[in-house]
């Protein structure tokens, strides 16, 4: 007999009415989520309700990030900002447009303490994560254009392959592109994301342990590709494929055990990462998802790592999958 799916531990209800587009867990018990309506909300896991509200701006706060000491929000309008703690709130440092009007979540490199924003069309930048002055452009050429569709940049993750530092790039043409840091020139593409219903590719998440990844999209499938370490070229896998078309997340947990992914149909499927077969579906949200995040350690309610995954129907669930 097939086990049931699990239920969440707790749902907490947005205050505001709002829904959530971004998550972003600070410590175990402090869970953070952007709001369609441009504020950040603090979740306090050891009682479940907002202790802290940042009023950033008036667009969703589509991605969101922390540093040991400060907070990162990009807008889907296109501005990143830098908030800093002081006397118990939060003060605005640096900002920076990005010209980017989109679903692109910009990314913090903790090794290298720099934040990477999506630019106008196909264009990346890497900011310095104290300053916010730019460090290194990725920008295809016309020759590189000529040679590979490109179109707007979607997705991107920074990995090190053989000690090296490369970004790995999703774009609106369904083509998967490594960049070196070195020389900020690509150096491995592949075209086998380009399928007739893969209109592009939204999200991407690499696991350098065994050398894999998983990207979606708007398509009824899910891909999972290596990296050849001696071509850097992207290699095509496998594919997985899902009942309703469209992904906006896809997040391999730390310990590797699982990959979830969210999607628009509201729901959250759970995967075995060593096999790729799928373990769960699970349905508690009533609209489209946009964000998923691990805790990276046990939080004390529950005595485990939660999962936490929030949308449009303005909830964020909390789900211990070890159990």
């Amino acid at each position: 007999m097939a086990l049931l799916p699990p239920d969440p531990v707790f749902c907490l209800r947005s205050p505001e009415a709002c829904s959530y587009y971004s998550l972003c867990f600070r410590t175990p018990e402090h869970l953070y989520a952007g709001t369609t309506k441009g504020t950040v909300q603090l979740w306090t896991l050891q009682t479940n309700r907002t202790s802290y509200q940042l009023a950033v701006g008036s667009s969703p706060i589509l991605h969101l990030a922390h540093t040991e000491d400060a907070l990162i929000t990009q807008e889907k309008e296109g501005t990143v900002k830098l908030w800093t703690l002081a006397d118990a709130d939060y003060v605005l440092r640096h900002e920076i447009s990005t010209e980017h009007v989109g679903f692109c979540r910009m990314a913090l490199d903790a090794q290298t303490n720099t934040v990477i924003i999506p630019r106008n069309g196909a264009a990346i930048s890497v900011l310095c994560a104290k300053s916010f002055s730019e460090t290194m452009r990725f920008a295809p050429t016309a020759e590189d254009e000529k040679a590979l569709p490109y179109g707007t940049v979607m997705c991107f993750q920074p990995v090190e392959l053989q000690s090296q530092r490369y970004l790995l790039a999703g774009y609106e043409s369904g083509s998967l592109v490594l960049w070196d840091f070195r020389t900020g020139r690509p150096v491995g593409t592949t075209a086998h994301f380009m399928t007739p219903d893969a209109d592009c590719l939204q999200t991407l998440d690499y696991d350098p342990v065994t050398n894999r990844g998983v990207c979606g999209g708007s398509s009824s499938k899910l891909s999972v590709f290596s990296i050849d370490r001696g071509t850097q070229q992207v290699l095509l896998k496998s594919e997985i494929g899902i009942k309703n078309a469209g992904v906006h997340r896809v997040r391999i947990r730390k310990d590797l055990k699982v990959f979830a992914s969210a999607g628009w149909d509201g729901r959250l499927r759970v995967f075995s990462w060593k096999s790729l077969r799928p373990l769960a579906v699970l349905t508690e949200h009533k609209g489209e998802l946009l964000d998923v995040a691990y805790s990276e350690d046990k939080v004390a309610m529950w005595n485990a790592p939660v999962m936490a995954a929030a949308g449009k129907d303005g909830q964020i669930s909390l789900w211990d999958l070890y159990k």
